[in-house]
């Protein structure tokens, strides 16, 4: 005959569960997580929209899916950062299980304002520099990631414009001091590789419309954009007057280059949401992110449009042609 189980040992079965540790729990089939989401970009903005879709997939793979065992919330900055501090504030106070920080100044908010939440961060920059993380392979604290950014990267952008014809012999280089804070660590390795490639170098800053409708005055040389939610957040703007320009340029993401940009060499930004998915998937389940390294690009892609090649009258090596991941026509 089975006793029903009195009030004493009732207490001490609950004590047992409570004791478990959380990746157990994680594991329960009926409990619910919470995910925050900080993105630097606006809601409507088709990559932010895209990176959404590629994150909800990624985790659904991983057996995270909305409605079932996760609650997904997400927050938009818009490239406004006085708007992305906001956003942290609610984010953090519905104390989720772990938050993703998508650009820089995600991260800066959200970490400001916990350091006991999880924090899992995509498309940043140097984050040992920014003060983020103490060193890659330790990160330390509730801080952990996936860069958009390896050291060769700015010489390579830096290449591509010398071997447009007719040559590229001054290069300005576009990115605003305020929200790219990483900047000066990109500029000594564009000025290192200017030296090899006999190209003068010229620093171009932007914050505001009126100072990017100011590049339509340069002329006699190629922008090479530096990354920079700023820029992503005014492209449309940057690229009419980058084409009114009519000067040959070299952006940090392929998105520039779809929407008329002349070429690009990024980082995969999807492999990153991919990456950034298996971590949450790992913290969720019980992983520390201070045991977590830092991870840098490995995919990156080189893309070009061939129509601005044409509008701008300037024409590119076959050999940098053959490479490219996509050409647009």
């Amino acid at each position: 005959m089975v006793r029903p189980m009195d009030r004493r040992h009732c207490l001490a079965l609950l004590g047992m569960i409570a004791a478990l540790p959380v990746s157990a729990r994680a594991e329960q089939p009926h409990a619910i997580r919470r995910l925050g989401v900080l993105s630097v970009t606006a809601a409507e903005d088709a990559i932010g929209q895209a990176r959404g879709t590629i994150l909800v997939e990624a985790l659904a793979g991983l057996g995270w899916k909305e409605r079932d065992n996760l609650k997904i919330d997400w927050r938009s900055g818009g490239g406004d950062r006085a708007r992305i501090a906001h956003l942290a504030d609610e984010l953090v106070a519905l104390k989720p299980d772990i938050l993703l920080a998508v650009g820089t100044p995600s991260v800066e908010e959200l970490r400001q304002r916990t350091t006991t939440i999880p924090i899992v961060f995509a498309v940043v920059t140097d984050p040992v520099s920014q003060g983020f993380v103490k060193n890659l392979a330790h990160p330390g604290g509730n801080v952990t990631g996936f860069t958009d950014y390896d050291g060769p990267l700015a010489g390579k952008w830096l290449e591509m414009l010398t071997q447009v014809t007719p040559p590229v012999r001054r290069v300005f280089v576009v990115y605003n001091p305020a929200t790219a804070p990483f900047a000066p660590l990109m500029l000594r390795t564009v000025e290192e590789a200017a030296k090899t490639l006999h190209v003068t170098i010229e620093p171009a800053p932007v914050n505001d419309a009126a100072s990017i409708a100011a590049l339509a005055m340069l002329k006699d040389g190629g922008l090479l954009v530096l990354p920079d939610f700023f820029t992503m957040a005014n492209r449309t703007q940057l690229l009419a007057v980058i084409g009114e320009a009519r000067l040959p340029a070299v952006f940090w993401s392929r998105t520039f280059v779809e929407e008329g940009g002349l070429m690009s060499y990024s980082t995969d930004s999807a492999e990153q949401l991919r990456r950034a998915a298996s971590y949450i998937d790992r913290i969720l389940r019980g992983a520390q992110p201070a045991d977590l390294p830092v991870q840098n690009p490995t995919t990156f892609e080189l893309t070009i449009n061939l129509k601005t090649a044409k509008a701008l009258g300037i024409s590119l090596p076959a050999g940098l042609l053959a490479i490219a991941d996509a050409v647009i026509e």
